[in-house]
């Protein structure tokens, strides 16, 4: 029986050396024995600055080989704290301040609102030197002499991570995740898509979200397998990626395989001769119209999962064949202990309250103990240690999760109540739609008034009146949006999700 990881040093240094870590476009592939080389390194040289486990490291690097080596390196040893390369610097000065952090690691003439957020608050700057990734990357610092044997001190109580929640219009919290959280996560994870060495992921994730670096790094890890990791994500490069280095498996937001499938028809030889094992889809409901055409365009299963920062990524899961997969759902727990909170009382037996409403509860190793600094918001999320996730739903019969509704984004239209997620779902199994999004906007007599937001397909020609005489027959009248925006794009957040809330100010509607 293979004995359980609970922290990064003893994961990594389990990994045979020889098997490839990464590979990234235009960058030499990393072994897990570079990567070991350049954990010890990086070890070394921030001792060297006086620098202690218990101090967070804030990194600002883009997707790629430089980011995903430097966040298992920091993350092993002391507290990373990764951070969007585009915040601007006033940004970059508030999360700092906020974390608290000792030092900040970024590549040289990169980032310039990153390192002069630094140098205005005080704060040390570490350059990452651009070489050829192999045994020379490193961090610049002077070479220390005279090395002891590596012997790492980390415990799994000790904090790897520490991420912001998204924020709206509260200031964000930031969440802590230990060694043993993310580890927890890691092996959830890999046992849920039956990951093995042999397995390559295409990450095409933000490098800054738990998405891109839980499911798509720290996952495939736990059992010693490969990442792609490209600069970013794009659209028109996805398929020649696919076909250079023939992952078996990617993981993405639902607008991300939007964007993919839009791109799907040109691309038909290469999906053949590169045959998927499954797709992974989460951060976001996926709609079961999207679901469906990814399966048909590359004969493989989506698999739909449920995840968020508190939980280190992943709640529950759809299973891999032959198990079954619903669409619509996010299936069933997939690590953590998985509950609903009724009227204050908590719901255990799934069977016998089955298709009962009520806010989504968890607990568990992957589970964060509470956010830092912040005892109201500890307050308000736990009960009876329980985290409450703020979203809403429903088992059903076989004990699978269906979300109903994010909790703040429940739409009270002058006292009835609208999912915006039905909204979206309606709206997507248009055949002229490509992306929709449902949201509220401030109405002086309702309180709320519903909108929408849609994108139309390529050659395809519809308009207001049309898409509502559609919806006249698959909704209530009170469901209706009053107004619906035909529009070229959507605004989304940094990680590719959409936002309804905010989403009316952002389309200039008052």
């Amino acid at each position: 029986m293979t004995q359980t990881k609970n922290t990064l040093n003893e994961l990594i240094l389990s990994i045979n050396k020889d098997n490839v870590f990464i590979q990234s476009p235009d960058e030499k592939e990393i072994t897990y024995g570079e990567l070991l080389n350049y954990i010890e390194d990086t070890y070394f040289k921030l001792c060297s600055l006086k620098i202690k486990k218990e101090d967070k490291i804030a990194i600002v690097l883009g997707n790629g080989s430089f980011m995903a080596c430097t966040f298992i390196a920091i993350a092993a040893n002391y507290t990373s704290c990764p951070l969007n390369p585009s915040y601007t610097k006033e940004e970059f000065k508030f999360y700092y301040d906020d974390l608290k952090v000792k030092a900040v690691i970024m590549e040289e003439n990169k980032s310039v609102d990153a390192k002069e957020a630094a140098n205005e608050l005080g704060i040390k700057v570490i350059n990452l030197k651009r070489e050829n990734i192999s045994n020379d990357i490193a961090l610049d610092i002077n070479n220390i002499k005279n090395k002891d044997k590596y012997l790492p001190l980390s415990t799994e109580d000790d904090i790897a991570m520490v991420l912001h929640t998204s924020g709206t219009t509260s200031r964000p919290k930031m969440v802590p995740l230990s060694q043993k959280n993310l580890l927890a996560s890691a092996r959830n994870i890999s046992n849920t898509l039956n990951l093995t060495e042999n397995d390559k992921c295409l990450n095409i994730m933000p490098m800054f979200h738990i998405h891109g670096l839980i499911a798509a790094i720290l996952a495939p890890i736990y059992k010693s397998g490969s990442i792609i990791t490209p600069p970013g994500f794009d659209a028109l490069k996805f398929f020649r990626w696919l076909d250079e280095y023939t992952p078996t498996w990617y993981t993405a937001v639902p607008t991300m395989h939007q964007a993919i499938l839009a791109r799907a028809p040109r691309n038909k030889a290469i999906i053949k001769n590169n045959q998927l094992k499954f797709i992974r889809s989460s951060s976001a409901s996926l709609p079961s119209i999207v679901m469906k055409n990814l399966e048909n365009t590359f004969n493989t299963s989506v698999i739909e999962s449920y995840g968020m920062t508190e939980a280190t990524h992943q709640m529950t899961s759809n299973p891999l064949p032959p198990s079954k997969r619903k669409a619509g759902s996010v299936g069933l727990a997939a690590g953590p202990e998985v509950a609903l909170l009724c009227d204050k009382e908590i719901m255990h037996n799934i069977k016998k309250n089955r298709n009962i409403t009520g806010q989504i509860i968890i607990k568990g190793d992957n589970v964060t103990t509470g956010y830092i600094n912040n005892p109201k918001a500890n307050d308000e999320s736990y009960i009876d240690g329980w985290f409450l996730t703020g979203d809403e739903g429903l088992f059903d019969e076989d004990g699978y999760l269906k979300i109903t509704g994010r909790l703040k984004e429940i739409i009270n239209r002058g006292g009835e109540k609208i999912s915006p997620k039905e909204i979206d779902e309606i709206l997507l199994e248009h055949k002229s739609i490509q992306q929709a999004v449902a949201f509220s906007v401030p109405h002086e007599k309702l309180g709320e008034d519903l909108y929408a937001a849609v994108i139309i397909k390529e050659k395809e020609d519809i308009n207001e009146n049309q898409i509502k005489e559609y919806c006249k027959q698959r909704l209530t009248q009170f469901k209706i949006p009053r107004k619906i925006l035909i529009v070229d794009e959507i605004p989304k957040g940094a990680t590719g999700k959409l936002q309804r809330i905010g989403l009316h100010e952002k389309l200039g509607i008052k």
